[in-house]
């Protein structure tokens, strides 16, 4: 009989062999498979190329070109939120001048291309707590500071007035410059600025005092330096208001400070200074903020400076024309601080003593502004 193992079918088994080239590579080695040739007379349809994954994960993504990318549009929507906040609060939360200041203004262009005139007042009006004895908490209060800033154009000047200096006020006669705004508010101290210098005035920009030191402390305080400072502020402590005491050199002054070197007016530590080294503290004090505020450090408080800046001010413009302002400010640089220097001493008709100045010297300093 024939064998039964014989009729069963053979088999032959085969072992495969581990691959030198990964499968991609292996294919492509075959000759024709890249490009579609024969192999056994068998035509080959050429593989599609897709993209090829490398592995390294996020590390792909961070090159310096979209490293630089993505921090410019930070600090480009960093920049955009402080203008978006600025203008808000330049709506909501600024405050506006009394009506008939419009009136007085001179018209005048964009401040950041065309050249303005910008009246910087500060009132001397207490606060509704103080205790000062005979300290006035209502009205508009006497002009504290008076500074004029010309900017824009390629123009940079400023020029302080010192509040004692005398003039003559229409229906009041002879009387400090700072009588003015008490008698008319600011409306009345740009008109008798105006008429006395022969300058047009563009622009009003007045100190909100009660606002003012948040500014300040939004930008993280700021550096001043001078000599021995010791005053009483609205009679100080004791009566409500601030008592400063600064030592000669550079201090870091939060808002209440800063607030208190501006106002000072007398010197406990230096009685012999006069409003003209009150005036030359204003102006050192105005340099050390606007140093501060265009700082990096004040980039990266940017958004809380933008919404408490508007709130500092009591002016006729509005956030787009305050930012154009600034801007020109910040574009023209710092100016050289200037101080409109009295030629004499004149005592008023109710015993108080005044500084005056000479025609001349008068014509001089305003040129020197106009021209700056």
């Amino acid at each position: 009989m024939p064998d039964e193992r014989d009729d069963q079918p053979h088999y032959t088994r085969y072992r495969a062999r581990r691959r030198l080239l990964p499968r991609r590579e292996q294919e492509l080695a075959v000759p024709g498979r890249a490009s579609g040739g024969r192999v056994g007379g068998e035509r080959l349809m050429p593989r599609r190329r897709g993209p090829v994954v490398r592995s390294g994960g996020w590390r792909r993504w961070t090159t310096r070109k979209r490293l630089l990318l993505g921090f410019l549009a930070l600090i480009l929507g960093w920049v955009v939120l402080s203008v978006l906040l600025f203008l808000i609060s330049s709506h909501f939360e600024r405050t506006a001048p009394p009506g008939d200041v419009s009136s007085v203004l001179d018209p005048g262009g964009y401040p950041l291309t065309s050249t303005s005139n910008v009246l910087v007042l500060g009132s001397d009006r207490r606060q509704k707590d103080s205790k000062e004895p005979g300290a006035e908490k209502s009205g508009p209060g006497r002009s504290d500071t008076i500074m004029l800033i010309r900017t824009g154009g390629g123009h940079a000047a400023r020029l302080s007035i010192p509040r004692d200096t005398v003039l003559e006020i229409p229906g009041h006669g002879m009387q400090k410059i700072n009588a003015a705004h008490a008698f008319g508010g600011p409306a009345e101290s740009i008109s008798v600025i105006k008429r006395w210098l022969g300058i047009p005035i563009n622009h009003l920009v007045e100190v909100n005092f009660e606002n003012f030191p948040q500014l300040i402390d939004a930008m993280g305080s700021i550096d001043f330096t001078d000599g021995c400072i010791v005053s009483r502020i609205n009679g100080g402590f004791r009566n409500g208001g601030y008592t400063l005491r600064l030592r000669p050199g550079t201090h870091h002054l939060d808002g209440k400070a800063a607030l208190a070197v501006a106002r000072t007016r007398e010197n406990l530590c230096a009685p012999s200074q006069t409003d003209i080294q009150r005036q030359e503290r204003q102006q050192a004090l105005f340099n050390a903020l606007k140093s501060r505020l265009f700082s990096f450090s004040s980039f990266l408080r940017l958004p809380w400076i933008a919404w408490h800046a508007p709130p500092a001010i009591i002016s006729d413009m509005g956030g787009p024309t305050l930012l154009g302002l600034f801007a020109g400010m910040a574009a023209s640089g710092t100016p050289p601080a200037r101080v409109l220097k009295p030629s004499g001493v004149v005592t008023l008709p109710d015993g108080a003593q005044g500084l005056t100045v000479y025609e001349a010297e008068r014509k001089a300093a305003v040129a020197r502004f106009m021209n700056g």
